[in-house]
């Protein structure tokens, strides 16, 4: 005799009907950020799975990732950023893919506004974005960056997403030391269809209140615009670690 659905059944074969969002994390070295990423990870609705992509980290960053309740698979991968992703991209098995820096929250919303997209066609995007820490710093920050994808620009701290089939179509990350996430980016927005969806995410602003206000942006628009006009990633590690 067959046995009438229950609600629990019903509530189960909804769960397992979902489309699986995969959150791929890359870290180097992020012990103070990580324990509150994969908290709020582990408090978000949907169906995710959870991936750390470690690039040889030397703090208890992987003790505090594999001891999680959330309980993430951990992968590791040479370091750099886009090696990393890359590494994480290749063993998730979700059909929409989240490229998540370790200092970034995603909103709570992001599931339902990531489903209805990938539903809806869209290959990729990001999420609208706010900086921690408030004050007038933080309010430019968010201008600047609001600002740049008015033309066309964003940056990994908002959170790139793709559908499995367009990450694959576009050749994933370029594995170059600076610059990998501009450059999917812009093969996102060469579609056509890339989408910034509601939030805000919000990311930290420490590393660029570190660096002073006036100098980190002034070193991040002149590095975007030599690379803009052809220099190497290469070489824009290198100045990039000078100048910081």
């Amino acid at each position: 005799m067959v046995r009438p659905a229950s609600s629990t059944d019903s509530a189960k074969t909804f769960v397992a009907q979902a489309p699986l969002v995969s959150v791929i994390v890359p870290v180097l070295d992020e012990q103070s950020a990580i324990g509150r990423t994969l908290d709020h990870l582990h408090a978000l609705s949907g169906r995710f799975e959870v991936i750390v992509a470690d690039g040889d980290s030397n703090d208890e960053t992987l003790r505090l990732a594999t001891e999680h309740p959330l309980a993430p698979r951990v992968v590791k991968s040479r370091r750099g950023r886009g090696h990393q992703m890359n590494a994480g991209a290749r063993v998730a098995r979700g059909g929409i893919l989240v490229f998540l820096h370790a200092d970034t929250l995603l909103p709570m919303t992001a599931y339902t506004s990531l489903v209805s997209a990938a539903r809806r066609g869209v290959p990729g995007g990001n999420f609208a974005l706010r900086f921690d820490g408030g004050g007038a710093f933080a309010a430019v920050l968010g201008v600047i960056y609001r600002a740049q994808r008015l033309v066309r620009v964003f940056y990994g701290d908002s959170a790139i997403w793709t559908t499995r089939e367009a990450f694959r179509r576009l050749g994933g990350y370029p594995e170059v030391p600076i610059m990998e996430d501009l450059e999917l980016a812009r093969a996102l927005m060469a579609t056509g269809r890339a989408e910034k969806l509601p939030g805000p995410a919000i990311t930290s602003s420490r590393r660029w209140r570190e660096s002073g206000v006036v100098r980190a942006i002034l070193i991040w628009i002149v590095i975007r615009y030599l690379y803009i006009f052809g220099v190497s990633p290469e070489r824009l590690a290198y100045l990039y670690r000078v100048v910081r």
